[in-house]
């Protein structure tokens, strides 16, 4: 008899893992919708849909594992982690999906409350808080839209050896700035960021990449502490934000990894 996995569960979504098939449900179709449409424009490796009757999304499994988790070190290869970078350069270059994505104003919001939050409940020292705000408003300059992931978490990313065999979850995928998605890739795994740029094949600013770092994590803490994800002083942003202020970031503190059933 098969197993029934919970990958993840929250008020608004569930992901089950059912011998070779992934259940998705969703309480917002708009966003399955999207799903759906941005992995039949994607230029990469997706996963199969095998049927869809709403709330539930069927997809198969890719073969392989994810490149790595967030809050862990990661064992695949420096090329494994260049291939990620090069399927992310062929998304970036394909045409525009049609929807946009977030706007600067709807950004900068998030990133206000976000920051206000974190300082509310004392999860990270007002200096901490304050340098990151300041060095994650860089990142809300204008930029050329590309096809982005929107959600490219090194969780999402599966290979076999040194290739990449797909991409999962792509509902957050929009027009958007393509700096954000090699932030999320390699957000964590500093080290893993010059080989995912020798795949890529592009001259980036650094910088602005380490600006949507500091911009993910201050707006993110908040969703996932109420959504289930665990403590604040527990989660991996809290760790990179802390790293973010200091001229050499290490990461060297310890993690532990994300349950995101509970």
């Amino acid at each position: 008899m098969m197993n029934v996995e919970v990958v993840v569960a929250h008020s608004e979504r569930a992901t089950l893992r059912v011998g070779d098939v992934f259940l998705k449900i969703d309480a917002d179709q708009n966003r399955t919708n999207s799903e759906v449409a941005a992995m039949k424009m994607a230029p990469v490796p997706t996963p199969e849909i095998l049927w869809r009757k709403p709330p539930v999304l069927a997809l198969a499994v890719l073969p392989g594992k994810a490149l790595g988790h967030l809050g862990e070190p990661s064992s695949a290869s420096s090329a494994a982690w260049a291939a990620a970078g090069a399927a992310l350069r062929v998304l970036h270059d394909a045409p525009l999906p049609p929807w946009p994505g977030p706007s600067t104003d709807s950004l900068t919001e998030r990133l206000a409350e976000g920051c206000e939050w974190l300082l509310a409940n004392e999860v990270l020292p007002a200096k901490v808080v304050t340098h990151n705000q300041r060095l994650a408003e860089t990142a809300l300059r204008p930029w050329t839209p590309v096809f982005i992931h929107g959600d490219l978490q090194v969780d999402h990313v599966f290979v076999t050896g040194d290739q990449v065999t797909g991409i999962i979850d792509w509902s957050e995928a929009s027009q958007g700035d393509a700096l954000f998605d090699l932030a999320t890739l390699t957000l964590g795994h500093p080290e893993r960021l010059d080989d995912v740029l020798d795949g890529y094949g592009s001259d980036i600013d650094r910088d602005l990449i380490r600006a949507w770092w500091s911009l993910r994590c201050l707006s993110n803490i908040r969703w996932l502490v109420e959504h289930g994800f665990g403590p604040a002083d527990e989660m991996p942003e809290v760790v990179v934000l802390r790293s973010q202020c200091s001229a050499a970031p290490t990461y060297s503190d310890p993690w532990r990894p994300r349950n995101p059933a509970n």
